[in-house]
């Protein structure tokens, strides 16, 4: 009844005349908030797919256009906008509208500066480009989790997903194009991880449509829609895959057999690229919001190994474990006790691990998100080339909870001793709690409220492993061991990342540094090398973000002492949503500062 008050109110506030002081002419603060929603929009209609995960149903029935045409156009608007913004002065903007300012023009910025590489000639990879944000082709991996994903209530809904399936033939050429124009260009991932996308394709191309991962809308109809609405609908779905999808499938997979996997490089690492080095060190800064070159990140990774690995051999001598660490690691990849014997025994045990973290929030955080979260297996077609586990985002019209998707594949290779880290890294507190307080902050533009910066979220996600200890979640040593190797696997991602792209390290070579360094099992190791192979410098992301939140917490609890609120200093880092880490220190320095004046 509230809500129902509430859009009664909006509409008639909508629908009353501009005051006097509203129809005065525009100021800067007004033409920055009218040009960033209206941008907005723009991105939300040139990137359907991203707006349909988003909850928003107003282009349901189309794919991205991943056209070169239409990615210049992208590139020309691009340039637009920052021609628009350089002409706003800035100084006469309020601090809060400062900010959105320069958010705003440092993704466009960020944009115009990687089509420069012509990375959209990649659209491609394993792990199936899950979006994280506008401006990243969702891929075909994507296109199949959709029908997954989307809310399917009304007879609309359906219709609009048959006429999205009448055009995966257009939007699979488009992808193949982009391709091809890679091939020329010699923009190509390695055949290494490529050889991975074929059997994943053959796991779609089934021989009865409704046995198809895209037919699986129809399968779960409504109540609310008519056995015959539901016969029509079906019929239309099985078609459109039958005459539109399977052959594109097949048109892909041919392509990649064929023509393209025989066509790409053999070597791993994109130093290999026309601009290799220079593309690296742009996705080096994109990824890490910092200006850190391929070497500082390489030789910070060095030291956080050695760091870590004192921890690891502290613990270690805490179980009473006899042996070198290198044995220990052994152990803990062998051990029967610290294996599930199924994979529903695996999933009963993360979703009780989740309702036992939930109530204990409250001790470390002040504001709480409203959306709830669910815990699910990772789909079948996609676990045997993704990692354990990660997150998927709540809808923002809350038709969707956000989803933390758990990998069920090989149990006897999913170490209980990771449950806890992996849990409060992708659901609570972590992603889950992070992204949908940030989507929760109406004060702030869409752009902020929904936009993602990998150093500030992965960075935070991996902080949140080690609030493990606060919530009194690492009692028995393995556990805790089982954060310290997840803290020493992001450490060893600076190392094998950029020793692969920058350093011309075989993949072998990044394989064996892993496992020397982490106990975990060697499915895992070999699936996040070549991860880092298909999407470079992102890992880095993850290490460099967590230093620097823990950084800004231990420089807070000093200068602060006995005023340091650890609930006040999260919801200070939580509350602006996703930003660079150089604005986030500026934040929590101007926080520290107020509360040392005693200013609220």
């Amino acid at each position: 009844m509230l809500q129902a008050v509430r859009r009664l109110a909006v509409g008639l506030i909508a629908t009353l005349p501009l005051t006097a002081g509203a129809q005065k002419k525009n100021t800067p603060a007004t033409t920055l908030h009218t040009l960033i929603e209206r941008e907005w929009q723009y991105q939300l209609e040139h990137s359907p797919t991203y707006a349909s995960v988003l909850g928003d149903r107003r282009w349901n029935g189309r794919w991205d256009d991943l056209g070169l045409s239409a990615i210049e156009a992208d590139h020309q608007h691009n340039l637009q906008i920052l021609a628009q913004l350089q002409k706003l002065d800035r100084k006469r903007l309020p601090a809060e509208d400062q900010l959105n300012y320069d958010l705003f023009r440092r993704d466009y910025e960020t944009w115009v500066e990687e089509h420069r590489f012509k990375w959209y000639l990649l659209p491609v990879n394993q792990v199936g480009s899950i979006p994280e944000g506008i401006k990243q082709p969702p891929g075909i991996q994507t296109a199949y989790q959709l029908a997954d994903t989307l809310r399917f209530a009304t007879v609309k809904d359906y219709e609009e997903w048959i006429t999205r399936l009448g055009g995966f033939g257009t939007y699979v050429d488009q992808i193949m194009a982009l391709m091809r124009e890679g091939m020329r260009e010699r923009l190509m991932h390695p055949q290494i991880i490529l050889r991975r996308i074929p059997p994943q394709i053959e796991r779609q191309l089934v021989e009865d449509p409704t046995k198809s991962g895209f037919y699986s809308p129809f399968t779960r109809f409504p109540s609310s829609i008519s056995p015959a609405e539901q016969q029509r609908l079906s019929a239309a779905g099985r078609a459109a895959i039958e005459r539109g999808v399977l052959p594109a499938l097949t048109r892909f997979h041919r392509f990649l057999t064929g023509e393209y996997i025989p066509a790409a490089p053999e070597q791993v690492g994109i130093w290999q690229f026309p601009e290799g080095q220079a593309l690296y060190g742009f996705l080096a800064r994109k990824y890490t919001t910092t200006n850190l070159s391929p070497d500082q990140v390489h030789e910070l990774g060095l030291a956080e190994v050695q760091r870590i690995r004192a921890e690891m051999e502290a613990v270690k001598a805490r179980t009473g474990f006899q042996g070198s660490l290198h044995d220990f690691f052994k152990f803990l990849r062998s051990e029967p006790r610290f294996y599930c014997k199924s994979g529903e025994e695996l999933l009963l045990r993360y979703r009780g691990l989740a309702k036992q973290i939930d109530p204990r929030l409250v001790k470390l955080f002040k504001t709480l998100p409203r959306l709830p979260y669910g815990v699910e297996p990772t789909p079948e077609a996609m676990a045997p080339d993704v990692t354990t586990g990660f997150y998927y985002p709540a809808a923002s019209d809350g038709s969707r909870a956000g989803t933390y998707l758990v990998n069920l594949y090989r149990p006897e290779t999913r170490p209980t001793w990771e449950m806890i880290p992996l849990t409060l890294h992708e659901a609570v507190p972590g992603h889950h709690l992070q992204t949908s307080l940030a989507a929760e902050q109406g004060q702030l533009p869409a752009f902020r409220r929904y936009g993602y910066y990998v150093a500030y979220g992965e960075g935070w996600a991996l902080y949140c492993e080690t609030l493990g200890d606060e919530l009194g979640l690492y009692d028995d040593p393995y556990d805790k061991f089982g954060q310290l190797a997840y803290d020493m696997w992001r450490a060893v991602r600076l190392v094998v990342d950029t020793g692969m792209h920058a350093r011309r390290w075989s993949r072998q070579q990044a394989i064996d540094y892993f496992l020397e360094n982490s106990p975990r099992q060697e499915l895992d190791v070999v699936n996040e090398i070549d991860r880092y192979i298909a999407w470079p410098g992102q890992a880095l992301a993850y290490k460099v973000g967590q230093l620097k939140i823990r950084e800004l917490r231990t420089r807070a609890e000093r200068e602060l002492g006995s005023r340091f609120n650890v609930r006040e200093f999260h919801d200070v880092v939580l509350l602006d949503g996703s930003l660079p880490l150089d604005i986030l220190e500026r934040r929590v320095d101007a926080w520290v500062a107020r509360t040392r004046a005693g200013a609220p």
